[in-house]
């Protein structure tokens, strides 16, 4: 850790000396649809220009160093596979929990499924207090309040071999008190607060036609403007904060952000069609691969024809990490494939230009819950349940890394999509921006995520046992995954047409009328 921190004074060293980027990227009049042909001089990836256009400010985040990206990157994904951990884990002890506090599993289940509800819910807090007090104050109170690791889906891996050597179930928490900890010395020391006030760009010369061939095939027109576009001009270019400054625990407060009506607004995002299927597909594949799997394996696979020892029911991690290792190569190919799109298209970006990548995993996911409903039902050889439970992670890597990254990049492209970002890289891939309104969207996505997965959790067991497996899961789950996955089709053929018609919409013109501070970036 200390090499880490040394590297990073050097590097921040090296940062009030390097290049900055720049791009003459735009957005046109339809949000989601973005002009992204480069320039002279412009930085480009695959080829294009950078959206959102970076700031001529080494301070903007998206001037910062890819070491420094990299590694904010690494520990927030630390973060939230921390707390997943924090809330899976303990589903392995779910016949412990029954038998030492004299309770059902249905009622032992209830310590993962309100404290999956609580997560969304925790959001109409600790959401708008980071748009208000900043960013980093937030993320070091919450490792502070939380102080826990994550391992991602594995936590039910090592929370059961803790079993096996003899320890308390308690241990568990232990163990996630002291890796949280450690977690919290790299945030502190890397985690540089990312609120930042971008001025929106601005035409450098008088806008020229620019020729439309394929929107005029499409029937929607969209002006264009061959004009250069780049931050407002600024002969003196601040320098870059020291090291020391950026360790700062506190931040600014922003008066100008409307605390409860961020939460309040949230609601209404239920409405914007790309935001609700965000919502409906992280709900369901969590309810699915993090509540139903974990809850019906443990019971099923202790008894007959399996038997297995308890100490070994959370082995159905290891399916999981197959079903996400498998999808790791596809990772880049929502960018590649919109970005090819868009070099066909004469440099204009449309939103749905990356959603083809999604179409295999619409049914491979919904075939892995039949898989797993029908062993199951029949007691078939448990290799069953681990090809059922990497068949959906894959279709939930890929429907659900495919139905969670790419519905979220999808969202973030399709509305508002502006000058911000979220995972600080400045890509042609709008996947790496957050709108400038995002904050009550963000909070909209997780409660209602959550409250769905809880749904689909709650009386689960008690729902098996009564209807069977593959009723339940083969039957009810996969109908309801398999009509969230074909909306897919609806969005690729018909999402420009109900971008248009909502950017026109009463509820777009009450969103950005709420919008105090529209160059505040995220």
């Amino acid at each position: 850790m200390a090499s880490n921190i040394a590297h990073g004074l050097h590097l921040d060293a090296n940062e009030r000396h390097r290049h900055l980027v720049h791009s003459h990227a735009h957005e046109g009049d339809i949000p989601g649809t973005v002009n992204l042909q480069a320039k002279e001089g412009d930085d480009t990836a695959y080829g294009q220009a950078l959206f959102p256009v970076p700031a001529e400010d080494p301070n903007d985040p998206l001037q910062w160093s890819n070491f420094k990206k990299i590694m904010i990157l690494v520990i927030c994904s630390l973060y939230s596979f921390l707390s997943n951990s924090a809330l899976l884990g303990p589903s392995v002890y779910i016949a412990i929990y029954a038998e030492e506090f004299k309770i059902t599993a249905e009622a032992a289940s209830g310590l993962v499924s309100y404290p999956n509800l609580a997560y969304g819910f925790g959001s109409l807090v600790l959401v708008p207090a980071y748009l208000k007090f900043g960013r980093r104050p937030i993320l070091l109170l919450s490792l502070l309040t939380v102080l826990c690791l994550c391992l991602g889906s594995t936590g039910p891996l090592y929370a059961g071999y803790m079993l096996a050597g003899g320890y308390s179930w308690r241990l568990f928490f232990y163990v996630e008190f002291a890796f949280g900890a450690a977690l919290l010395v790299l945030a502190f020391f890397f985690v540089e607060e990312t609120d930042y006030k971008r001025s929106r760009p601005v035409p450098q010369s008088p806008p020229s036609s620019h020729p439309d061939s394929d929107n005029e095939k499409s029937g929607t027109a969209m002006k264009h403007s061959e004009a250069a576009l780049s931050p407002a001009a600024d002969e003196n270019v601040p320098p870059r904060k020291s090291f020391i400054q950026t360790l700062k625990p506190w931040g600014h407060i922003n008066y100008e952000v409307p605390f409860f009506m961020t939460s309040i607004r949230a609601f209404s995002y239920y409405l914007v069609p790309c935001v609700l299927w965000v919502v409906t597909s992280y709900g369901i594949n969590i309810g699915l691969g993090a509540l139903a799997f974990n809850y019906t394996f443990p019971l099923k696979i202790v008894e007959p024809p399996y038997s297995w020892s308890q100490t070994n029911t959370g082995l159905i991690a290891i399916a999981y990490i197959i079903g996400y290792g498998l999808a790791i190569p596809f990772m880049p190919s929502s960018d590649r494939l919109a970005a090819y799109l868009t070099r066909k298209n004469n440099g204009i970006r449309e939103a749905e230009m990356r959603l083809g990548v999604m179409l295999p995993a619409m049914l491979i996911g919904p075939a892995g819950l039949i898989v797993y409903g029908l062993t199951a039902q029949r007691d078939l050889h448990w290799v069953g349940y681990f090809a059922g439970v990497a068949m959906v992670d894959w279709g939930a890597w890929v429907t659900a890394y495919f139905y969670f990254s790419f519905t979220l990049a999808y969202s973030v492209d399709s509305y508002n999509a502006n000058l911000s970002e979220m995972l600080v890289f400045p890509t042609p891939s709008l996947s790496a921006s957050i709108p400038t309104d995002h904050a009550p969207r963000l909070i909209a996505m997780n409660l209602g995520k959550q409250a769905i997965s809880f749904g689909m959790g709650f009386e689960l067991l008690d729902w098996v046992l009564k209807d069977g497996y593959a009723t339940v899961i083969a039957g009810v789950f996969t109908a309801v995954l398999l009509v969230n996955n074909m909306a897919l089709l609806i969005f690729m053929f018909a999402g420009k047409r109900i971008r248009t018609s909502f950017s026109r919409s009463w509820l777009a013109r009450l969103h950005r009328s709420t919008i105090k501070d529209p160059n505040q970036t995220h």
